[in-house]
């Protein structure tokens, strides 16, 4: 029997993509940065980078979080990580030719956090920002909010942001997920307009405060009021202890 001989076989590469994606200005977007580097330098791209050889896909993940937006994962296991982004496997991605450097297949993340600050580029980007997900990806569209044009994302970012982005929608159907978006105290109306970000669809604010409040476990009066939002004081809200909501926040057909 011959032995193994790893030049045999040809470059083969695993990276985590993240999907990072916040609420901003009522606006679902999602974090991108300028490629420094080839392939497609200059081009807009989902963070990540290649796994090291020390990690597994989970620690890997979490390091490019950590370098790309000063975010820690919650770890349910871990208290200190309480307030900590929701990190979850997304899908592999595995196209021949997704790279044109070698054969590289993507293990995608998706990181659901509340209202983030403006970002830094880290690692080998040359500028990192939030975008909006409409304009992302509507190519045509660009970058137009902001008045920067940008051609499609590298490599096949656009795909992973648009699984992403369903796997976002569906997820805060039948799970409390939509609090991940919100400070650790906030209002029903502060969790009506992520449900109205993510979905895109505007909803009865009357039926929306009746379906939150009468869902066994979703939420948890915290005891206090603000009046952030203008008007008379709102109740503010923790999230409760349930993760499966029964019955689901169905999100409207459009």
């Amino acid at each position: 029997m011959s032995p193994y001989d790893p030049s045999a076989f040809p470059p083969f590469g695993v990276t985590v993509d993240l999907v990072v994606l916040t609420v901003r200005r009522h606006a679902l977007c999602a974090l991108v940065v300028r490629r420094g580097e080839p392939p497609f330098q200059g081009r807009w791209a989902l963070p990540g980078g290649f796994v090291r050889g020390d990690e597994d896909l989970a620690a890997a993940a979490a390091r490019e979080l950590a370098e790309e937006t000063g975010l820690c994962a919650h770890d349910p296991a871990s208290p200190a990580s309480a307030n900590g982004a929701h990190l979850e496997q997304l899908a592999t991605y595995g196209d021949p030719q997704r790279d044109p450097r070698m054969r590289v297949v993507s293990v995608a993340h998706l990181v659901l956090a509340p209202d983030l600050p403006a970002p830094k580029a880290g690692g080998d980007a040359h500028g990192a920002r939030w975008a909006s997900v409409a304009d992302l990806l509507g190519q045509e569209a660009g970058f137009g909010r902001e008045g920067e044009q940008s051609g499609p994302l590298a490599f096949d970012h656009a795909r992973i942001l648009a699984d992403g982005v369903e796997r976002a929608r569906s997820k805060i159907e039948y799970s409390s997920l939509a609090t991940a978006f919100c400070p650790p105290e906030f209002t029903v109306g502060e969790l009506r307009r992520v449900y109205e970000a993510v979905w895109g669809v505007a909803l009865d604010p009357r039926n929306f405060h009746r379906k939150v409040t009468g869902t066994p476990g979703f939420l948890v009066p915290s005891g206090g009021t603000t009046t952030r939002q203008g008007g008379r004081p709102a109740q503010l809200f923790r999230a409760g202890g349930a993760t499966v909501l029964n019955p689901p926040m169905l999100r409207p057909e459009v």
